[in-house]
């Protein structure tokens, strides 16, 4: 390959960059990295180490933090188990039939995407307290979701659902039914064929997103403060002890919890990540 040639190709190369060199692109990178996620978390660890192990124990292994810890943790994964299995049912039934309104459906998912968190949390309480539409007919029979743990569940429910369905969804759309349709000719049951060659391919995203979905509620405020009823002991989540403690100028003790919610979410990513890394090569070595 003559000078000319190589030259040619690595200007055609140098042309079709849409953005500017590696270095300033990676520099603005780091510099807006720093501002938005770097400098804060700094700032949440610097606070916290000003604290002795003896005071960050003490407040972060209070009984009123460890019961908003239990409530946070064990709702959420409440949560998103049930989201694992309705989820699942709302992407087959958007991926596998056709019906009048499909795309309407299809775009009521992404609701809790959009919707603020606050307004979801209202019209929630609207709905499901003592005197709301749905609570009035409830609450006679004994049955309370509003201003107890229900509440929280119902909340991280409706805001975790979109996360099973977005994942499950395309690895749906891309299984081959002529695997299914072989199987059936074979003399699988529905059970069956649905059991050994359908669940094995979507298990994958399916994990992807429960993770998603429970980590996301891990660190939901705006739509539960509203119906968890927010009671000490009972009903009060983690983010609502953080927010409590600010306010009540108690700067060290709000860092220390929220540094172990951050080591929570540091673990949530690494596991969101790996099971992602799990599908794509899952999907690879299918393909």
């Amino acid at each position: 390959m003559s000078i000319a040639t190589i030259a040619a190709s690595s200007r055609r190369r140098k042309s079709s960059r849409v953005l500017p060199g590696f270095h300033l692109t990676m520099g603005y990178t780091v510099l807006y990295l720093s501002l938005i996620v770097l400098i804060p978390l700094s700032a949440l660890l610097i606070k916290t180490l000003s604290l002795s192990w003896d005071q960050f124990w003490t407040a972060v292994t209070a009984p009123r933090v460890l019961a908003s810890y239990r409530l946070t943790f064990g709702a959420a994964f409440a949560a998103a188990l049930v989201n694992v299995v309705f989820g699942l049912l709302v992407a087959w039934v958007l991926v596998r039939y056709q019906f009048f309104g499909k795309k309407v459906l299809d775009a009521l998912v992404d609701l809790p995407f959009a919707l603020p968190t606050a307004v979801a949390g209202i019209s929630l309480t609207a709905l499901l307290a003592g005197n709301g539409w749905i609570g009035q007919y409830l609450e006679p029979l004994g049955i309370q979701l509003a201003f107890n743990p229900n509440g929280v569940v119902i909340a991280l429910i409706f805001i975790g659902l979109p996360f099973v369905v977005r994942t499950v969804q395309p690895v749906l759309e891309d299984t081959e039914k002529e695997l299914e349709e072989a199987a059936t000719c074979l003399g699988a049951t529905r059970w069956q064929t649905f059991s050994r060659v359908i669940f094995p391919s979507i298990a994958p995203a399916l994990l992807t997103g429960f993770a998603m979905a429970f980590a996301r509620a891990v660190g939901e405020y705006g739509s539960v403060i509203f119906i968890a009823g927010n009671m000490p002991m009972i009903s009060e989540i983690t983010p609502l002890i953080i927010i409590g403690k600010l306010e009540q100028y108690d700067y060290a003790g709000a860092t220390a919890v929220a540094m172990v919610m951050l080591m929570f979410s540091f673990v949530l990513l690494l596991i969101i990540n790996a099971l992602q890394a799990w599908q794509r090569r899952q999907t690879g070595a299918q393909s």
